[in-house]
């Protein structure tokens, strides 16, 4: 049987410190307590004193003795010495050791005594004492402190029983709190532990907006996480074994043929030959976009920043397209301003982006024409590459920058490419700090637009 540590050592310490203050509030009501009753009895007997020996200096024995069997309480009546006393009262005290010689010096100079005194039969008396007349006598008023005790016992009995209960429904509803605090703890443990073992649909319920409803979210988005990794990672599994056994399998089938010589004339050959190599250029191509990608999610693609003219970088990469697309009688139309500010970015980088664009643009477009704009406008630096092709369906362009996909599917090998090259150009771009935009509308073109802002430019020191 599993314990629920956590419940435990909370509700033990909210039980300590309920004894705690539960102890340290019995002892200063018990303290309030005694110190009243111990006052309230010392001003009673030292007032009894004062009127019994007033009564004892006019003579009113009689008196005397009727009042002190009336208030309970014993009187000694003391010539001066501690050998000559006269009892009076209901009670004698066999003890008389509470008339000290010190006391009675004290009394024959006009002043007052108070004292506890603990008799033999272990009784304890308040005792006040005043002085008689001007001829050293003097007048002892003993009272008990059994009733004070027995009124203090009680109270104690009354705050043990209080204490014995506050503490009995201390105890059920720390259980229940403790039960109530750590259960999400638990059900988040028992969530971890799943998720550990690779199931990834566990939820947990989000019963509160505090730091405990927080930490069952963030649970929730870790399992979330985990599960869009792992989906995508086997998604990207699947497409990578795909891609790569479908040249493999050309490379394989046509290298076959030409080995087993089931070509019939020179001029086949030659064309299986030409699939061989398209087919190797095509695998040599995927291999190296899947290193690139895979350096860039793991953080270890290193960009050398420097301040580079992206007007430059957009010339020298339009130079390199525009034969192939003159090829398929395509033209591409530039339109560049001049007061275009360097920016903090990787040359090669921004040449291999625009690169990736130019070639999408060209590989996608029958007729027409691509065009090239770079201005600079508020938000910052902006490059468009636009073209005239078969364009991208709506639904489909929130995709389009995901490993593999290809929104002609059906002609993917008639359009070529891997389906990594827009993964990898918005990649690139977010590592230099720019954002990427898609535009398109079927069978009316694609507009890709690239900003980077106006800080890119500024404040920056040259490493």
């Amino acid at each position: 049987m599993n314990i629920n540590r956590i419940g435990f050592k909370l509700g033990a310490t909210i039980i300590a410190l309920f004894v705690i203050v539960l102890f340290a509030l019995g002892f200063v009501i018990d303290r309030v307590f005694s110190n009243f009753y111990h006052a309230e009895m010392r001003e009673e007997v030292e007032e009894l004193a004062v009127h019994f020996a007033s009564m004892a200096n006019t003579d009113e024995g009689d008196m005397i003795q009727t009042f002190a069997e009336f208030s309970n309480v014993s009187i000694y009546l003391t010539d001066g010495t501690e050998q000559e006393t006269v009892s009076l009262g209901k009670t004698e005290v066999s003890d008389l050791s509470f008339i000290r010689s010190s006391d009675l010096k004290r009394l024959a100079a006009g002043q007052s005594v108070f004292i506890e005194f603990e008799s033999a039969q272990n009784e304890r008396f308040f005792i006040a004492a005043e002085p008689v007349g001007v001829e050293g006598k003097a007048i002892y008023v003993l009272s008990s402190m059994h009733n004070m005790e027995q009124s203090l016992n009680q109270v104690r009995s009354l705050l043990a029983l209080s204490g014995a209960g506050a503490l009995f429904l201390a105890l059920g509803f720390t259980y229940i709190v403790s039960q109530l605090l750590s259960r999400p703890m638990l059900e988040m443990e028992q969530a971890a532990r799943r998720i550990a073992k690779g199931e990834l649909e566990t939820r947990l319920a989000v019963r509160s907006s505090d730091e405990v409803g927080t930490l069952a979210e963030a649970i929730n988005d870790l399992a979330k996480d985990l599960q869009h990794y792992r989906d995508t990672r086997q998604e990207f599994f699947a497409n990578v074994s795909h891609e790569l056994r479908t040249p493999i399998t050309y490379l394989e089938g046509y290298a076959k043929v030409l080995s087993d010589e089931l070509y019939e004339t020179e001029e086949e050959k030659q064309k299986y030959l030409a699939i061989i190599r398209q087919e190797s250029f095509r695998l040599n191509r995927l291999i190296h976009d899947l290193f690139e990608l895979a350096k860039m999610e793991e953080g270890q693609l290193n960009l050398t920043l420097e301040r580079v003219d992206l007007k430059e970088i957009v010339e020298s990469a339009v130079e390199k397209v525009r034969l192939r697309a003159r090829e398929k009688g395509l033209s591409i139309l530039s339109s560049l301003e001049d007061d275009i500010p360097p920016i903090i970015a990787d040359g090669l980088r921004m040449e291999q982006v625009l690169l990736n664009l130019l070639e999408n643009a060209v590989r996608y477009t029958e007729e027409g024409s691509i065009q090239v704009r770079l201005r600079n406008g508020e938000s910052g630096c902006q490059l468009t590459v636009e073209d005239t092709g078969v364009g991208i369906p709506t639904d489909e362009l929130p995709y389009i920058f995901e490993r593999f996909y290809r929104v002609e599917k059906s002609r993917s090998r008639q359009y070529g490419g891997t389906g990594l090259g827009l993964a990898i150009t918005r990649k690139l771009v977010e590592l230099q700090g720019g954002t990427i935009e898609v535009f398109s509308q079927v069978a009316a073109g694609t507009r890709v637009v690239i900003t980077f802002p106006a800080n890119r430019s500024k404040g920056w020191q040259t490493p």
